[in-house]
């Protein structure tokens, strides 16, 4: 019935020339890792200038972290998740929404920190950043997984898919 709204599939499964959410979620990637390395070298720098700039990585990373997560939805919902891969998805699923609440909580914790004093951050924040970046890295490697190992939207997978072979 709705069947003519919807836009066609391509040979990646999408309704869009490829991918987009590894693109958003990179961006993400590189500005909480770059806050944190900000912080690290700021807090043993006493260069306070540099919390200034993590601030804003993870003020924008929170933001953006949505949107790879919308994007991500959407792509896992178009994937063809054979038997193997679901266990790898849904675990990058639940951690990446887990992500987006830890990363907007981290952020709502440095607004309070920089408020009361912009030039001052807790070893207590810095301990959260390295537990940030173990998961982000472990994140990383599922993403990785999910596309170097399983193949998902690779025209490869997706045509095996169709004719099914998997």
């Amino acid at each position: 019935m709705f069947d003519n709204l919807l836009p066609p599939l391509n040979e990646h499964n999408l309704p869009y020339p490829d991918t987009i959410h590894p693109i958003v979620v990179h961006f993400v990637i590189a500005m909480v890792l770059f806050a944190f390395f900000c912080d690290v070298v700021g807090y043993f720098t006493r260069n306070s200038k540099l919390y200034e700039v993590s601030w804003w990585n993870m003020f924008v990373a929170t933001v953006s972290i949505f949107i790879a997560i919308i994007f991500g939805q959407i792509e896992a919902g178009l994937a063809i998740a054979y038997d193997a891969v679901e266990p790898v998805l849904n675990l990058h699923t639940i951690i990446g929404w887990s992500l987006s609440g830890i990363v907007a909580a981290l952020t709502g914790w440095r607004y309070v920190i920089r408020s009361k004093d912009p030039e001052v951050l807790p070893m207590s924040y810095l301990g959260m950043g390295v537990i940030l970046t173990g998961i982000v890295f472990f994140q990383v490697y599922l993403g990785d997984k999910l596309v170097w190992v399983y193949g998902l939207h690779t025209t490869e997978i997706v045509q095996a898919a169709k004719e099914g072979l998997l």
